[in-house]
């Protein structure tokens, strides 16, 4: 599984790095999400799913 988060749609919610924080991390200057780990690990494809489904931007695609 893959994960890729729009920068355009991102506003910073920061619900993706609450749920996932070892595949989305925040940035300083804005708040907005970007991937740590593009290729998910096993473990995390749930946590990295709730994710996708949590993000109220739409802003994260999986596949």
């Amino acid at each position: 599984m893959k994960v890729h988060v729009d920068p355009e749609r991102c506003q910073g919610h920061t619900l993706c790095a609450m749920i996932a924080p070892k595949v989305f991390e925040l940035s300083e200057v804005d708040g907005h999400s970007s991937v740590v780990v593009e290729d998910v690990p096993a473990d995390q494809e749930a946590q990295v799913a709730e994710a996708v489904s949590s993000c109220p931007e739409r802003a994260i695609s999986i596949s």
